[in-house]
């Protein structure tokens, strides 16, 4: 099993980390395929290949196809951008789950999909706000979760490291070191252990379920950021389209709202417990940003669905 590092040379906030990643000791050139370049370290294979990091579908698969390797994972190193052009380095799932068929996503993916969110999120999230720190980029650079959206597609467990906002901090080669310093410890290179291994066993089996908030998902990064958290999918609000055909009825029920607000928690839940087997998923909603109905409509979608719905004290082990 490998774990493939995916970077792009027509974005600097990818190429450069992935540069100061290959600049640390025991990497050899990989096998070549379909114009993508590989280097190989260990159990990680770090892609270089020369197109938009969210068009490239199936990088999973056709490694595997051409190499016989089983992936386990996939890194995508990509930049950010964001209105407030901030300084950032942020961490998300990706997928489209309330798309509809049909409908064109704007930045990848396919409609109704969501790639299992890879486990070492919630790990790594620490472990970079610890490494930001000591490389003194905080408290310019703001360290954040992002909720789920775009491709690539794939099936495997997938998260992406970002560098935000601007070209200015996207060809910031500290922050391009402290991405590829992440990389290298969170995947045990150069003798160190891996940070974020899932396993069942023992009682930190604890995954957050992201409902509601904003993009940058502060309520439910306050409780990621705690220790031993794991975390799923993310669902923005804007991920969670509702059309209460009713709305002088606040106690409409979920049978009267339309959209594909369903269809995305249901996505983003399968996904997510097929990331975290044997874990116990529970579902964190943003209750302020929900109006009265909608909130009444997801928590009884949730409870039809047998989704525990969970207080930021259950996720938290004293």
């Amino acid at each position: 099993m490998v774990s493939l590092v995916v970077a792009t040379t027509c974005d600097p906030a990818s190429i450069n980390p992935a540069t100061a990643l290959l600049a640390k000791p025991g990497w050899h050139p990989g096998p070549s395929f379909q114009n993508i370049k590989s280097f190989v370290n260990e159990q990680v294979r770090v892609l270089q290949h020369n197109n938009s990091i969210i068009a490239e579908d199936d990088l999973d698969k056709r490694w595997e196809e051409a190499t016989g390797e089983s992936v386990d994972e996939l890194i995508f190193l990509s930049k950010h951008t964001a209105v407030s052009n901030r300084p950032a380095l942020t961490v998300h799932p990706i997928g489209v789950p309330h798309l509809r068929e049909g409908e064109v996503p704007p930045q990848g993916g396919r409609p109704g999909w969501a790639a299992p969110p890879l486990p070492r999120m919630g790990p790594w999230l620490r472990l970079l706000n610890n490494i930001a720190a000591s490389h003194n980029l905080l408290p310019e650079f703001e360290i954040t979760l992002e909720g789920t959206h775009h491709g690539p597609v794939t099936n495997k467990p997938t998260m992406f490291v970002e560098i935000g906002s601007t070209e200015e901090y996207w060809k910031r080669q500290d922050a391009a070191q402290v991405v590829a310093l992440l990389i290298w410890e969170g995947l045990g290179l150069g003798g160190g252990t891996a940070v974020g291994n899932w396993s069942r066993v023992g009682d930190k089996n604890k995954v957050l379920l992201g409902i509601g908030g904003g993009h940058y998902a502060p309520r439910h990064m306050d409780i990621v950021m705690k220790d031993d958290v794991w975390v799923g999918h993310l669902l923005s609000g804007y991920s969670l389209p509702m059309e209460d055909p009713s709305r002088s009825k606040p106690d409409t029920n979920s049978k009267g709202i339309g959209g594909t607000w369903k269809e995305a928690i249901k996505v983003a839940f399968e996904a997510t417990r097929s990331a975290f087997p044997g874990g116990e998923i529970m579902a964190h909603l943003d209750h302020k940003s929900f109006k009265g109905w909608q909130k009444n409509a997801i928590i009884g979608y949730l409870s039809e669905q047998k989704i525990k719905v969970g207080k930021p004290d259950d996720f938290i082990r004293n």
